[in-house]
């Protein structure tokens, strides 16, 4: 199949980029590993395709002390690399394939916002955010909460640019986990859930986040802080917060899944990635090295 007629741009900084964007109806070409099957598919019809690529100063990523700043132009392989934090590197390993992740960008996916997709729910459970720019109009941050309006809907305006993602950085004696359930390892799941878990001075469970992907038209973020134990001695301990979880999404069936079937992945998924955050924040506390480490371990990279 071959795509609609469009015009193409191909802008060489950030100025000519938004500059192009304000004055057309028109489609962001970064990685474009869902953007060209979209248009192939004609599922998307613009009339001006705003190349992105030559933009190099947005291929980076900066760890800081706060969280992770990752560019438009950064791609999977190169973030996944980079080591920058721990529940990326965790989402990141069950993106597509490697062909996919050397091309597609981070940032990219968030604004394509699939239900299904891994890298939402990892912005949604860390309550991180996503900057846009517009010609003439500055930036604006935008939290996650915000940026993810339904499936295949992001807040993104006309003639506004996904900059950069910022992931923050996780409290002391945390741990992170990405479950989840597909038919092939690099297919979209039938369901997934990333937990992040802080552990108190006492190493009892101080606070319990998880998100979910594919059971619901956004990233499902759940607190499950009040309904896990204090110390669950065994995975059995996690079962009132896999209830929660359950309580809290609504997934559909499909030819790939019943709803019944995605609802039972969701809780044994919650206990597990709950159990397994908790475990390795455990592991970090204790300083056996089996922590998951913070936001700001690894180095700054850029592309180019």
């Amino acid at each position: 199949m071959k795509p609609p007629p469009f015009a193409y741009h191909a802008p060489r900084d950030l100025d000519e980029a938004l500059e192009t964007l304000a004055g057309v109806d028109g489609k962001v070409l970064a990685g474009g590993q869902s953007l060209i099957p979209m248009l192939n598919m004609r599922l998307a019809a613009p009339a001006h395709l705003v190349d992105i690529n030559r933009l190099t100063p947005l291929a980076v990523v900066e760890p800081g002390p706060a969280g992770v700043t990752v560019g438009a132009l950064a791609r999977h392989a190169q973030v996944a690399r980079a080591g920058v934090h721990p529940l990326l590197g965790q989402a990141l390993r069950l993106v597509a394939h490697p062909v996919i992740r050397n091309r597609g960008t981070v940032v990219g996916s968030l604004v394509h916002a699939d239900p299904a997709a891994e890298l939402p729910a990892v912005l949604a459970v860390l309550d991180g955010s996503v900057r846009l720019a517009r010609h003439g109009a500055g930036e604006r941050d935008v939290p996650a909460r915000e940026f993810f309006l339904g499936p295949m809907e992001a807040a993104v305006r006309p003639g506004e640019l996904a900059v950069s993602a910022f992931f923050p950085a996780l409290p002391a004696r945390s741990g992170t986990a990405f479950r989840e359930v597909a038919r092939r390892h690099g297919d979209y799941a039938l369901a997934g859930v990333c937990a992040v878990v802080t552990l108190g001075e006492d190493l009892g469970v101080a606070a319990a986040r998880v998100a979910c992907v594919g059971v619901g038209p956004v990233p499902v973020v759940v607190d499950v802080t009040r309904a896990c134990e204090r110390r669950p001695a065994d995975p059995a301990g996690w079962a009132a917060a896999a209830r929660a979880v359950q309580e809290a999404t609504e997934p559909e069936g499909d030819v790939h899944a019943s709803a019944a079937y995605r609802l039972h992945l969701v809780g044994v998924l919650t206990g597990q990635a709950l159990d397994e955050a908790a475990r390795t924040a455990a592991g970090a506390a204790a300083g056996t090295g089996a922590g998951a480490g913070t936001a700001t371990r690894g180095h700054a990279e850029r592309a180019g």
